[in-house]
């Protein structure tokens, strides 16, 4: 029985659509390839090219018709609310700004009657690559997207000298262009003036034979080896786009191919090597096609080397999609082919968003985050002109949709997901989770105020209810439609759970923080016993007629019961305010809230089915781990691995590879627990370089479900607790440690590495 770690995605036959392209990326440019010999298509894409500028869309209408709502909603009078929210609340241009591709790169290639063809995407070097042979020449084509050179690179070779011949364009964004030429006798340049202003060029460079530009084409005959270089620029980023875009793709095309691969592994690799998992695997399949072994898992099959590789894929779409100084991803990261995309490839921060990121911490990628704390910055600004103009409140606010000039007014006219003030809120928390990890005091210093600011919007918004406690009114429970008392249907409501557990997350976030950085900034203490006092009056998570946890303030049934949404068991993941440990009986309740749901056809979308696995995995239940990974490969993958909501939705990718890492390791509260949901398959099996809340890197092996050996690296010399009674060596020595509660407890120092003995 043998160890699976990474393994190439694989595949015997050329993309047939873009769903079965294979995606590569540098955090800002992103490309798809088809893996076509002889008409090579790759989609591009440039992460900063939407529609157009910035709107004011707040609704001069909704601060003199608050209390009407509110007031609608309270007597159940959810037509009446309902109608005023359309007039009132909704934007007044009901879109913000969309994501659109740069364009489509063509290679037409000498390669008729191709024979001994595959194609593939290895995860350990980031490179795509295609293999075929034509005339009795083998030829290769890998693609890379260069992070350290700022660059898309397509390199071609041959085994016979004077193989290589072909041409290339740039086209696309039906036809809207403004310049598609030669910008000089080795690059093409093309540029787009339409939504943001953009430059792309593309530059060849061969050893042998010829090579140039012809028209608006790159053209070359007969060579040995060739690259071409592609880079792109926006106007979002620099006015001098155009010569940036030109001077960037020139500049590495003067360097050779074999400078430019290393640099560009070196690059990722710095990220990629941090962490790993090898689960045990009676069968080598490194041989059998990605497509094939989901058709596999389809049938009833089990391949623990595919939920390795699903584990890995997340992480290198990570790496491909989100570095620092980049945007953050998007719901389809940064790989998109329409000018309009699904729901507007926008930032949807009801959750998908921000399931994008629940991997990045545990999976050692802390600077794949920061682009999502650098856009909560961007809206700000704006979110505090909304709470002003809509809600007459102090602080910052933003709703269900955001894009990338962190535009925070209500978007869509939807009434089952506009009018949801939680966004920014829920982002904000995203912070207080980068901190617990990394333990950097001064990230914290820096953030502070996005987290206030977010918290002090509400301490002005929440109003009392006939129970004395605080609740968000108008709400609504993501996307989900309720059964009122007197029986009319209903989404808009006061007081929906998920809200008040966001609340109390960001809440003890900031007064958590508050005493970490009052030494360094100053901190209004009025301020945060007012959080405190909210926090208090925050309705606490509820049983329910079903044994549920309960969705609204009232236990209101759903108009589906198999929604896509479990939006009350945010409580249970991401947050940790559910725990078996820790509240038994309201876990029990969580555990009927999922079987409800799914029982009546629930996580039937990707993203969905990815919650559902971290869900499962907080409640300990290795068994449902499996079916729900399983579930989400075999309907919500496809053949290229990306996830199916459907159409593609990149969360459940990231979801998904979360999940898996919650079913190994856990840190809810700060305590270390090792194997807390480990399916029965997964009997064998190693990790290295995880990371947990309180600063620690954990590495361990474990076998027949059990931890044979751990190593602990204390990276802030925070006090070390882990599940179950343990014994602590550092440097060999024993460490004074206790044990109580389930919990063994030890101090260390910063850089400390601790092994782990006789773990029960």
């Amino acid at each position: 029985m043998n160890f699976s770690s990474f393994e190439d995605l694989l595949y015997f036959r050329p993309a047939a659509n873009w769903d079965e392209a294979l995606p590569v990326g540098n955090g800002r440019l992103g490309g798809m390839i088809f893996g076509i010999p002889d008409a090579e298509l790759i989609q591009l894409n440039e992460d900063s090219l939407w529609s157009g500028g910035f709107r004011d869309r707040n609704n001069p209408k909704a601060l003199s018709n608050l209390e009407k709502i509110r007031t609608l909603i309270n007597e159940e009078k959810t037509t009446e609310a309902e109608k005023l929210c359309s007039d009132a609340f909704y934007g007044t241009n009901e879109n913000q700004r969309h994501y659109q591709p740069l364009g489509d790169f063509h290679i037409w290639q000498k390669a008729q009657g191709y024979s001994d063809y595959s194609r593939g995407l290895s995860l350990k070097n980031a490179c795509a690559w295609t293999e075929f042979t034509a005339d009795g020449v083998k030829f290769r084509r890998e693609i890379i997207a260069s992070h350290a050179d700022e660059a898309v690179i397509i390199h071609f070779s041959a085994d016979k000298p004077g193989s290589i011949s072909f041409t290339a364009l740039i086209d696309g964004r039906d036809d809207n262009y403004d310049r598609n030429e030669a910008y000089d006798g080795s690059t093409i340049l093309f540029t787009v003036s339409d939504g943001i202003p953009y430059a792309c060029a593309a530059t060849v460079c061969a050893k042998g034979g010829n090579s140039g530009t012809d028209a608006n084409r790159l053209v070359c005959e007969n060579a040995d080896e060739a690259i071409i270089v592609i880079a792109a620029q926006s106007s979002w980023r620099t006015g001098d786009y155009v010569n940036m875009a030109v001077s960037q793709a020139k500049a590495a095309a003067r360097k050779d191919y074999s400078l430019l691969y290393k640099r560009h592994i070196a690059d990722y690799s710095e990220l990629y090597d941090r962490c790993s998992l090898e689960l045990s695997d009676d069968i080598d399949r490194s041989t059998i096609s990605t497509e094939d072994r989901l058709k596999a898992i389809k049938e009833g099959g089990n391949d623990n080397s595919l939920v390795v590789m699903y584990f890995n894929f997340a992480r290198y779409l990570m790496i491909s999609g989100s570095r620092e100084g980049t945007l953050p991803l998007n719901l389809q990261g940064i790989w998109n082919k329409d000018m309009w995309p699904a729901w507007g490839g926008k930032y949807t921060i009801n959750i998908n968003t921000e399931m994008n990121y629940w991997g990045a911490e545990m999976q050692a990628l802390p600077e794949c985050h920061t682009p999502l704390f650098d856009h909560i910055e961007r809206m700000r600004e704006h979110g505090r002109v909304t709470a002003r103009k809509m809600y007459g409140c102090r602080g910052s606010v933003c709703h269900h949709n955001t894009d990338i000039w962190g535009d925070t007014a209500p978007q869509d006219k939807w009434l089952p997901g506009t009018l949801w003030p939680m966004g920014l809120a829920w982002l904000c928390t995203h912070i207080w989770e980068h901190y617990l990890f990394t333990c950097d005091k001064e990230f914290l210093c820096d953030k502070f105020d996005a987290m206030l600011e977010a918290a002090e919007f509400f301490l002005d918004f929440l109003t009392e209810d006939n129970k004395g406690r605080l609740v968000t009114n108008p709400s609504v429970s993501p996307e989900n439609t309720y059964f009122a008392s007197n029986g009319r249907t209903g989404t808009l409501c006061k007081g929906p759970s998920m809200d008040s557990q966001i609340l109390y997350t960001l809440f003890t976030g900031v007064i958590e923080s508050a005493e970490i950085v009052k030494d360094s900034i100053n901190v209004d203490e009025s301020i945060i016993l007012q959080i405190k006092t909210a926090r208090d009056r925050l309705p606490k998570p509820e049983i329910g007629k079903y044994g549920q946890i309960m969705e609204w303030s009232e236990d209101y049934d759903e108009v589906e019961p198999g929604h896509r949404h479990i939006s009350q068991l945010f409580a249970l993941y991401p947050a940790d305010i559910i725990t078996p440990d820790s509240t038994p009986e309201l876990a029990e309740a969580a555990r009927a809230t999922i079987e409800r749901r799914l029982s009546h056809g629930g996580g039937h979308t990707g993203w969905s089915r990815a919650w559902i696995i971290n869900m499962w995995a907080r409640l300990f239940d290795g068994k449902r781990v499996m079916e729900n990974i399983n579930a989400l490969l075999a309907h919500s993958t496809n053949i290229n691995m990306f996830d199916m909501h459907p159409p593609f939705q990149i969360d459940g990718n990231f979801g998904g590879g979360a999940g898996i890492g919650e079913a190994v390791l856990q840190s809810c509260g700060g305590v270390i627990h090792f194997l807390p949901a480990l399916p029965d398959e997964w009997s064998k099996g190693k990790v290295s370089g995880m990371m947990a809340r309180g600063g620690f890197k954990v590495s361990f092996e474990w076998e027949k479900g059990r931890v044979t050996s751990a190593r602990i690296v204390s990276i802030a010399g925070n006090p070390l607790r882990i599940r179950g009674k343990a014994e602590i060596f550092c440097n060999g020595i024993k460490t004074e440690s206790r044990y109580e509660n389930n919990i063994t407890y030890a101090e260390t120092i910063s850089g400390g590495e601790y092994d782990i003995g006789n773990l029960v």
